[in-house]
Formats: structure tokens, sequence, C-alpha cells
């Protein structure tokens, strides 16, 4: 018998199952030999919010939630934040290996050249009112981008779909940059393609009257970082969107769209939101004992601590919080960082959180350093849009080429009624 299976005895039926085991999991598939009776459809796994079910096979993140491991394409997170730039490691999600210097220097000319977008999406923005929520607009401005671009369908031919993918990389932060200066009613800054791309973003966001936007070293840096740090997370909730909407073969402007609609949700793109709104509802670091205690008793939630994938400190986490000082020594301190710092040191010392393995995550220091640059809370599920897209156009390819691959339609376990005869609406009482 060999040793790579899983032996599965049906006590309904005394039949027992020898089930291939490859890469640590069975194939959902190879369950259904399993039933009482020839006419039995067979047997089913049920998984709400896909705990653990894997939908693919994936060559680009690695996680490893236990020990608080991120790596990209193998190389970990924490190199990558010290020494990449948010282009050169796109270019690495995309393409498997880091640019060499010709390799680098083509794809961010290939970028940064996509930066403009067609003047009639300015009319499309101009027709949302002042108060639209950015990330509403951006996904509505994204799906009809798809209109610009007819060649955009051509999903298997590489060249245009190549073409879309600098597009879309190029075009996001004009959106977002667009949709917060309609927001507050300044006039579009278009983009300076002398700039780096973080540059370019603050650019569009902030210039005012100046002939020429200078962002400060630091906070250009630190949002390199934090584009780095968003650029990807394995089958996370708007990943598994984008696969799943790109399996029906559509273009992937209406794939992107989908994806952004789903991280729209506060439990995914607004985190971080939820964790400001935490802290100023305690209000002061003297605070921070009572509010725990009431977390403890059921009486709230702890915002920012936590993750269904890890189980250990995540290590974005670590990074944002060093880079947090850097921007508050720019910026001035965030008067919202010491009830975060307290908030911490008390949640990592007590048992009760620590035996649940809650620990910061990546949302817990990031609306600090976004509302500290002056970026609005609206704005921020837009932030985390921009990097992912890479992540999201290099999972939407992968599953395109993967042959194994087709359109998802997961199945159900139907508990309605059993067949019914019509009744007339005469008979009905």
């Amino acid at each position: 018998m060999p040793s790579d299976t899983l032996t599965v005895i049906d006590n309904r039926t005394g039949k027992s199952y020898e089930i291939p085991i490859t890469d640590s999991s069975i194939r959902a598939k190879d369950l259904r030999q399993i039933k009482t009776s020839e006419d039995e459809y067979g047997l089913l796994s049920y998984d709400p919010g896909f705990t653990n079910t894997a939908s693919c096979r994936s060559k680009i993140t690695f996680i490893d939630g236990d020990r608080g491991i991120l790596n990209y394409r193998g190389y970990p997170i924490e190199e990558l934040a010290e020494k990449s730039t948010y282009l050169e490691t796109a270019y690495l999600i995309l393409n498997g290996d880091l640019p060499n210097r010709t390799q680098l220097d083509e794809w961010v000319h290939n970028i940064k050249h996509h930066t403009l977008l067609h003047e009639n999406i300015k009319k499309l923005i101009d027709g949302f009112r002042y108060d639209a929520h950015p990330m509403g607009m951006l996904l509505s401005i994204v799906g009809a981008l798809s209109t610009f671009y007819p060649e955009a369908k051509n999903i298997f031919d590489t060249q245009p779909r190549r073409e879309q993918i600098f597009r879309l990389i190029a075009k996001m932060p004009t959106i977002a940059a667009f949709c917060y200066r309609h927001s507050v009613g300044l006039p579009f800054a278009y983009p300076d393609n002398d700039l780096s791309y973080t540059g370019n973003f603050l650019n569009m966001l902030f210039k005012m009257t100046e002939l020429k936007y200078r962002p400060h070293a630091v906070l250009e840096r630190a949002l390199e970082v934090l584009f780095i740090l968003h650029a990807d997370h394995e089958q996370n909730c708007s990943t598994n969107v984008m696969r799943s909407t790109g399996s029906s073969h559509p273009d992937p402007y209406a794939a992107i769209a989908a994806a952004t609609a789903a991280l729209y949700g506060p439990l995914h793109g607004g985190a971080n939101e939820a964790v400001l709104r935490m802290l100023g509802q305690i209000g002061c670091k003297k605070n921070v004992p009572d509010f725990i205690q009431k977390v403890k008793r059921g009486e709230g939630r702890l915002m920012g601590f936590g993750h269904r994938i890890y189980k250990s400190y995540d290590p974005r986490a670590r990074i944002i919080k060093q880079m947090a000082d850097q921007v508050f020594g720019v910026m001035g301190r965030n008067p919202l960082l010491d009830i975060a710092l307290e908030l911490e040191r008390i949640a990592l010392e007590d048992d009760y959180f620590i035996s649940r393995r809650l620990y910061p995550n990546v949302d817990f220091y990031s609306g600090l350093i976004y509302q500290s640059m002056k970026i609005p809370v609206d704005m921020f599920p837009v932030m985390f849009a921009i990097p992912r897209t890479c992540g999201w156009l290099t999972q939407w390819e992968e599953m395109l080429l993967d042959s194994e691959q087709k359109i998802a339609r997961p199945r159900q376990i139907y508990v309605g009624p059993s067949r019914r005869s019509y009744i007339s609406l005469e008979e009905r009482s």
C-alpha cells in the first residue's frame, strides 16, 4: 500500500477507499467515489469561507502563518521592504524573478508611459457627487476602462494581455488621485513621469500651485514600503474574487473591478479604518486597561489584532511599526500612537490574548501612517487597491494559464424544502 495515501472507511457501508495525497492535500473530487448507492452523487466537502480548502496551485506568494513568514516568489518580505522598490517588487511578482538593470528600466518605462487617462474619464469622475466614496468611484472607473480598450478581451494573446497589465498598474494611482481631488474640490493634478511611482502618486494627491512638486523622501519611501507590503497576500477574499471572476474569461478591467468591490468591504480593505475608529473611541492612554477588560468580557472587539492566516506576529506589522516612527518624525507624532502602543503592550502581556494567538496585524499601524500623511480615512481602501493591483493581475494570469482551472462553480448542500406541488392562488390560505 503506498504511504502517500489516505485510507477512508465509510462506516455506513464498511467500504474502504484509498485517496492519494499530493502536497499535503487530497482532491475533493476523489471524495465522490464514496457513496451508499450508485445513483447517489457522492461525498462532498463542506467548508464555509474556504478555511481549509485550496482552490489552486500557485508559485507567487508563500505564507507560514504559524511562523510569521511572508515571501514573494521566495524572497522574504523583510528584505524586499528594506532593499526593493514597489515597481521592482511588482516585476518580481509578475515575472517570477528580480529584473536586471535593462529589464527594470524597460518595465518602469512601460509603466510610466501609461499613467495618463483618457480625457473622457474626467467627465465620468465629474458625474459623481462631491461626497461620493473614493472606493465606489474607483471600482466604477476601472470597470469603465473596459470600454476604452476593446482589445483587452483577447486575454489569451500575450501581447494585449501584457499591455493591459501595464495600463492597470500605471493608471490605478491616477484614478485614485483624481477621485481624491474630486472629493475635495481640487483640480486634477496630472502625472509627472520624472517622479517615482509613489512620488508621482503623492504629486497627483497633493500638488497645489507649485510648478514642480517635490515629494518628501521619507514619505515617498514610506509609501514604497507600504505598497510592497500590500502587493499580494495569497488567496485572500479579493484575490479569490479576481480568480473566480476571471475564470469566466472577461477582460482584466472587469475582473479588477470585481476584486476592488470585494476589497471595499469593511472586513477586508476597511480594517485599518476600524482600528482608527477604535483608538478614537478609547480616547486616551489611561482608558486602555478598561477597554482591554471590556474586550475580555466580550463587550467589544480588539481591531487590528489577529488574522485568519497569521497565528504569530504579522511580519508586515513589524515593518510598518518601524516605518511609522520615520513618518511621525516628519509629519509630527500622531496623538493616537500612544494609545496604540499601550494597547499593544498590554495585549502582548495578557494570557487572554497570548493563548488565543492574537497579535497585531498589518492594519494596526498602517492607518496611523496614512492619517499622519494627511490621507483621508475614506481613501484607506483605495490605498490598498493600488498596490494590490499587481498581485491581482499576477494571480489572474496564473489562473488563465493553469490547465487545471475551470470556471469557478462551487457545489452546495441543499437544505430547503423537498418537492412540493403548485397550489393555485385561490386555494392558498
